[in-house]
């Protein structure tokens, strides 16, 4: 199509338009009618089956973008949209088309356009989204693919070396469930318990370790440690950390193992499972519930003390809500505390100053469809608009369902960028089905439960609906929050379809067209915070430089918070504190609420002791290292290192502790077996103090062939009483990581810190 011709049918699009009402509109973009309207950009669908779009992107971004899109698959298969509103039903089919663009010739799930391969975080968010339901076989090769040799679940590489620095891969569990309440065989749930349960049995030892009752590593698929840490965390100060989301995860995967041990006729297990869930949902509650701002804290950070980052992440957010860890009350004032920029809501909130878009300063489009189910289920009218709008409207524009937004102007110039992207598209569809039909999966029979704001009020109907044995031709009439009416094939009838169904079935929804309670929507530009101040101790006195105040012009004035031992103990407008009295101190930049930079560093002046290993060596024999250095391997103290594998099960030490106390117990350790980003050979391995164990901890990767570049690993703390003790670094079964082969390290002392 030439240029000429499209300017005519955009200017024709708008003028159509231009007296609709306003679907969803903001001080970024409007939806009208059947046009997004951003700026000078017009996208429209002229029929339904196509989508026509002016914008033009940043100059010179090196990924493709479309400005045109016409459907060429046949989607018959599938549940048909018929709805007046043509840009939705065009948005829908441009879901439906990529989803079939998605499946590879061996029946798995493609990741993206530009990403080829099935990843465990992204085909089961995708899974449970839609495709559970949309693409079952699919699912099920997919959702096999992530199982590895011992019958785990696979995390996918990540920061410092994927599980269990990265630790959400649970996330299978959840979609595997949901392949069961879409298809209800036995078979699959009696193949998916043992292995869910064999990987949360490890969790449990390496990652679910802490009193706070809360689950250690990254915050769940945000898997670029600087885009959403600070710079100065090390991958093992990740692992050390607890998420939101990642929790949230293994709380409802506990819940979970409870519903299929009671299905498979376990209620002995179920039970213990259940006590297990219940735990974890008050223990996010106790530890990451922030009621001054009215959302839960993204994760906790820190090393020996850790404190809050309390940045709005919206994944966690929208999981907490939908499984109901969060209670009623909560919920609602998620939906109306987090911040929601123009563009909808980012990835977290506020953003880090100095880092580039992709995840920071980020909008992805399925955390945005969570984000409107959410919305949704509370009842939330505006925000699930503004939601749902902030997926329609990238679609639109750009004529594919895209990876992610910068959230400052909607672009797609971030650090990566892909078209066809699978949980973006999976969260399209979801729209629809999950929220304007009310679709939800139970094990026992199809739920209906429609939200349907009432700018959104029309007849819609999904015909040809698949649900196990059974079609279905479903109409949702009106709008509301409430069902007046349900008909099956004209009959009044429970809002729930059974299992046994078959055959072909006519179902109208009629809404009870109330108008739904208001409730509010946190409107707020897109904030960056202050830069993380450099702090260091000298003489016992704190001191930093002043912080540069972000990208926010009218934030004119902060003032430092001083943090010892994890506790706020002072605010000043100074760059010093007195720090006479021992402690780990950080340093924060507060402009607001909720608006601070990252804590500095940790730095103390408490009394720290080194011990060195017996028998120590210069040189690297492990046949499992990956990169044989080709320098002599220095930077170590004392006269060498040890080297751990597979093949030492234990390494014994003496140590000597001069004064009872609670003692934090660090390695400081080589592992340049792969990069730092990617790839899956972090070391684990248990400390055990006079043949009792009393905690893991982890040796991620540093760099390939990194053999020089020492570092410490995580921390265990633990009481001891003045005089000699045996310390032992341990491996067992729980210790084994993703790659199986390589469990490699080498290790130059222990560090001993009094605290």
């Amino acid at each position: 199509m030439n240029k000429h011709l499209i300017s005519i049918l955009t200017m024709a699009a708008a003028a159509l338009s231009a007296s609709a009402a306003d679907i969803v509109a903001t001080d970024a973009y409007v939806w009208r009618g059947d046009s997004i309207i951003q700026g000078v950009y017009t996208a429209y669908s002229p029929d339904g089956r196509s989508l026509i779009s002016d914008y033009s992107a940043q100059p010179g971004f090196f990924m493709p973008i479309e400005k045109t899109w016409t459907l060429t698959r046949d989607i018959s298969a599938y549940p048909q949209l018929s709805t007046p509103n043509k840009l939705h039903t065009a948005i829908y089919n441009l879901g439906l088309e990529e989803m079939i663009n998605a499946v590879e010739p061996d029946t798995t799930l493609r990741t993206g356009r530009e990403w080829p391969g099935v990843w465990t975080r992204d085909v089961s968010y995708s899974i449970l989204l839609s495709m559970a339901y949309m693409q079952p076989e699919a699912t099920r090769c997919s959702l096999m693919r992530k199982v590895d040799r011992l019958g785990r679940i696979i995390q996918d590489t990540g920061s410092g070396g994927a599980w269990p620095v990265s630790s959400d891969r649970m996330i299978w569990a959840l979609a595997a469930f949901e392949l069961y309440k879409v298809e209800g065989d036995r078979a699959w749930l009696e193949y998916i318990y043992p292995i869910i349960k064999r990987s949360m049995a490890t969790d449990d030892q390496v990652v679910n370790i802490d009193p706070s009752g809360l689950t250690r590593g990254e915050t769940s698929f945000i898997d670029w440690r600087e885009q959403s840490y600070p710079r100065w965390m090390q991958t093992a100060d990740i692992y050390q950390s607890h998420a939101l989301s990642t929790s949230v995860i293994h709380a409802v995967v506990y819940r979970t193992l409870a519903e299929i041990a009671d299905i498979l006729g376990h209620s002995d297990e179920a039970q213990q499972f259940i006590i297990r869930a219940e735990k974890f949902y008050a223990d996010i509650n106790t530890n990451l519930w922030m009621e001054d701002l009215g959302y839960y804290a993204m994760y906790d950070y820190g090393r020996e003390y850790p404190v809050l980052n309390p940045r709005a992440e919206s994944l966690g957010l929208s999981l907490a809500i939908l499984n109901e860890v969060a209670n009623y009350q909560q919920a609602r004032r998620i939906t109306e505390s987090t911040p929601t920029t123009p563009f909808g809501v980012g990835i977290f909130y506020p953003q880090i100053s100095d880092m580039t878009p992709y995840h920071n300063n980020a909008l992805w489009p399925w955390v945005a469809s969570y984000w409107a189910m959410a919305n949704a289920k509370v009842g939330n009218e505006q925000g699930c608009l503004e939601a749902i709008g902030s997926v329609f409207r990238p679609a639109a524009l750009f004529c594919t369902n895209k990876e992610n937004f910068v959230l400052d102007n909607g672009d797609i110039a971030t650090e990566l960028n892909s078209s066809n992207m699978l949980w973006c598209l999976a969260g399209n569809i979801a729209i629809t089905h999950k929220i304007l039909f009310g679709i939800n999966f139970l094990a026992d029979g199809l739920e209906f439960r429609p939200f349907v704001p009432a700018n959104l009020r029309d007849e819609r109907t999904l015909s040809g609906f698949k649900y196990r044995n059974a079609s279905l031709d479903i109409t949702v009439r009106g709008a509301g929050a409430h069902i007046a009416s349900f008909t099956l094939d004209g009959r009044e009838h429970q809002p729930i379809i059974p299992t046994n169904i078959t055959g072909r079935h006519s179902i109208v929804i009629t809404m009870d067209d109330k108008p739904i309670a208001p409730m509010a929507v946190n409107h707020q530009r897109n904030v960056k915070t202050p830069v993380t101040p450099i702090a260091r101790i000298e003489n016992n006195i704190l001191t930093w430089r002043p912080v540069e105040n972000g990208t926010s012009p009218d934030f004119s004035t902060y003032h430092y918070e001083i943090i010892r031992n994890g506790e706020r103990i002072a605010r000043t407008n100074s760059t010093t504190f007195d720090a006479s009295t021992p402690g780990v101190y950080q340093v924060v930049a507060v402009v607001a609420p909720g608006i601070e930079s990252f804590a500095s560093e940790p730095v103390d002046n408490l009394p720290s002791y080194s011990f060195e290993f017996p028998d120590e060596t210069t040189q690297m024999l492990s046949q499992e290292v990956s990169y044989q250095p080709f320098a002599v391997i220095s930077g170590y103290t004392g006269n060498g290192f040890i080297e751990t594998d597979h093949s030492t099960k234990a390494i014994d030490l003496d140590i000597y502790v001069p004064e009872d106390g609670r003692y934090s117990i660090a390695l400081i350790y080589a592992n340049g077996n792969g990069p730092v980003n990617t790839e899956n050979k972090c070391v684990i391995r248990h400390i055990a103090v006079d043949k009792t164990r009393v905690g893991t901890l982890v040796m991620p990767q540093r760099g390939v062939g990194n053999w020089s570049e020492w570092g410490s690993s995580s921390v265990v703390t633990t009481d001891l009483k003045a005089g000699s003790h045996l310390l032992q670094i341990l491996f067992d079964s729980d210790c084994e990581n993703m790659n199986i082969d390589t469990n490699h390290a080498l290790i130059d002392r222990v560090i001993l810190r009094k605290l």
